[in-house]
C-alpha cells in the first residue's frame, strides 16, 4: 500500500443551471489487488460528509465507490449504466439513482499516478435532481 495525495473536484449542476464546485485535496492510499487498482481517503468537512471514508474500486472501465462512517453508500460507475441504490445519511436513508454518461480512466498502475474522470447523472429521492462531474487526480507519491 503507497501513500499519495488526491486532488479531488467535484462538479454539481443542477436542472436550474446553477453549479456547485468542492476542491479537496487530501491524502489517500493505492494499492492494487489483481486487475483493481484501490484508492482510499477520508472526507473532509469540505465536501460536506466529514467522518466518512471513500473507497474506490478502479477497473478498466467501471468504478465502484463505497463510503462508509457518518454516512454511507454504495455506487456503481459504468458507462450508460443505470443504478439504483441508497445514501444513508444520520437523518435517514434517501433512495438515490445514478445513471453514468462518462468514464475515464487514465491510472498508471506501474508509479501510482493519473487520473480518473467521471460524469453521472442523479437522483435522489426525486427530491433534487443534476449532473456532476468528479475529477481524481493523484497528485504525488508520499513516503
Amino acid at each position: 500500500m503507497k501513500k499519495i495525495m488526491l486532488k479531488i473536484i467535484g462538479k454539481q449542476l443542477n436542472k436550474d443551471g446553477e453549479q456547485e464546485v468542492v476542491e479537496l485535496i487530501t491524502e489517500g492510499k493505492y494499492y492494487q489487488k489483481g486487475e483493481s487498482t484501490y484508492l482510499i481517503y477520508k472526507e473532509t468537512n469540505l465536501s460536506g460528509i466529514e467522518g466518512c471514508t471513500t473507497s474506490l474500486k478502479v477497473t478498466e472501465d467501471t468504478i465502484h465507490m463505497k463510503r462508509f462512517g457518518s454516512a454511507s453508500s454504495e455506487i456503481h460507475f459504468q458507462k450508460g449504466k443505470r443504478f439504483n441504490t441508497h445514501y444513508n445519511t444520520p437523518y435517514g436513508n434517501v433512495e438515490m439513482e445514478v445513471v453514468t454518461k462518462k468514464i475515464e480512466n487514465a491510472l498508471n498502475k506501474s508509479c501510482a499516478s493519473g487520473f480518473l474522470n467521471i460524469e453521472y447523472d442523479i437522483s435522489l429521492s426525486g427530491l433534487t435532481e443534476g449532473r456532476n462531474k468528479l475529477n481524481i487526480e493523484i497528485m504525488d507519491k508520499k513516503n
